[in-house]
């Protein structure tokens, strides 16, 4: 009877075990859709307002103009007015610091929105998120340089794959435009900057800034630079043409939009891992490339999923490795902090004994 007892409780701790266990994959899960459904939205929905065919929105400085102004206000409020998140203390953001880490994110950061913007008016969805998987390349490429990343020939066969298989699926793109391209390529180039100096810059500081925090400091800093290429480029333009007519309802759901993802990258990262998100992103692509061409009515060709399919493989290869690492990391940890508490015992009996001869 006792051992009957004692195996159904044992049978409901491991239940209860289990079902913590099955929770917390649910709640990845529920995280990952979030962050995968709101991405999936703000690139439709940019493609919507600057394409031609669509909305006829050409001008995608003021576009992310406005996504900045917008989360720059939010971002003061939630930090300054309701206190919701509190900016970094240990190291404080002082001037100097902002000024040498968080003013080249920011422009870093103006540059990559521009840019990518930009390429919506000239090249189709499928073809951008193709274009897109060169990004592991690029940070690898910059890390390498930077010294913040190890050289490995693997690691370089992989990102060669990767670019062999971006090149084909370039080749057989039924609407290619060298200019989109260009504008495109250029995105990833500022972005995997951005990525690389946030570690130098932030992190290798003990700076750590989450989304609403990084909008704080970094949107209003990205406003700025915008306002430069504005001026000269689309506001001249814009006042000259009266047939433009922003709609507020619009561009106020898109900028929100835009906002919400950063909350969910918050949400993905913290509850989950960074390279969740990269595995994720690879969903979302491939989620993107059947909506463009189902829905959009964009041209995928043979040729440009052959290439993509390639370079998905390499990416996915390079998720693999990377994960391999962390976990390798914190098995490296998780042995150094075993050993540590092992030792800390022995010193303890060490003591015992002492203390007892000594009685």
């Amino acid at each position: 009877m006792g051992r009957e007892g004692g195996g159904g409780g044992g049978g409901g701790g491991g239940g209860g075990m289990g079902d913590g266990v099955v929770r917390k994959v649910l709640l990845s899960y529920f995280y990952v859709a979030i962050w995968i459904s709101l991405s999936f939205t703000v690139i439709v929905f940019n493609k919507y307002v600057l394409d031609p065919k669509m909305y006829n929105w050409p001008f995608p400085i003021s576009l992310t103009m406005v996504h900045m102004a917008f989360c720059s206000t939010l971002a003061f409020l939630l930090v300054r007015g309701l206190r919701v998140v509190e900016p970094p203390t240990s190291p404080p953001m002082t001037r100097d610091l902002y000024v040498a880490s968080v003013v080249p994110i920011g422009a870093l950061y103006a540059f990559s929105l521009w840019f990518s913007n930009s390429a919506y008016i000239y090249l189709s969805v499928s073809f951008i998120q193709m274009l897109k998987a060169l990004m592991p390349v690029a940070v690898y490429s910059l890390g390498v340089l930077f010294k913040k990343e190890t050289f490995k020939s693997d690691t370089l066969l992989n990102m060669l794959s990767i670019s062999f298989g971006v090149a084909i699926a370039a080749y057989g793109e039924a609407r290619f435009n060298a200019w989109g391209v260009m504008l495109q390529l250029a995105a990833v180039a500022f972005e995997a900057t951005r990525l690389v100096l946030i570690q130098i810059l932030l992190t290798s500081k003990g700076i750590s800034l989450n989304p609403i925090t990084s909008l704080y400091y970094v949107a209003p800093c990205c406003l700025g630079f915008l306002l430069i290429p504005w001026f000269v480029v689309e506001f001249p333009v814009l006042r000259a043409t009266s047939s433009f007519r922003p709609d507020l309802l619009i561009f106020g759901t898109n900028s929100l939009c835009a906002f919400a993802l950063n909350l969910a990258v918050f949400l993905l990262v913290g509850k989950t891992s960074a390279l969740t998100m990269n595995v994720a992103g690879v969903v979302k692509d491939w989620l993107l490339i059947a909506f463009s061409w189902s829905v959009i009515r964009d041209t995928v060709t043979t040729v440009n999923l052959i290439g993509y399919g390639i370079a998905f493989l390499g990416v996915a290869y390079y998720n693999h490795v990377k994960l391999q690492a962390l976990k390798a990391k914190e098995a490296q940890k998780k042995t150094a902090q075993d050993d540590e508490e092992n030792a800390q015992l022995l010193v303890e009996r060490d003591g015992d004994r002492k203390n007892d001869s000594q009685a």
